[in-house]
């Protein structure tokens, strides 16, 4: 299982994501009130600027301050630089 941090410490399973999109478009606008009506909303922006939106095989839907492409960077970036880097220190 990997953990990708999306801001503030928040950490969601990459197994389980299935999009991070920009939350812009009048789609993503109906799907984020779609959710708070259903229950199925997570704000993970501390108060912040919605900057992505995270969608999640479990039907939730996760906001993030962070912007989509450092989400996506952070999906991408190799598991073991953090296990290396903590070795050094």
């Amino acid at each position: 299982m990997k953990l990708v941090n999306i801001g503030f410490g928040n950490m969601i399973n990459a197994n389980r994501l299935i999009a991070v999109v920009s939350p812009e478009s009048a789609p993503i606008k109906r799907i984020i009130q779609d959710c708070k009506k259903r229950g199925t909303l997570i704000d993970a922006t501390q108060g912040r600027r919605t900057r992505a939106v995270i969608v999640m095989d479990s039907d939730h839907v996760i906001l993030s301050y962070l912007q989509a492409e450092t989400v996506a960077n952070r999906l991408n970036s190799d598991e073991n630089t953090f296990a290396e880097e903590a070795e050094d220190e």
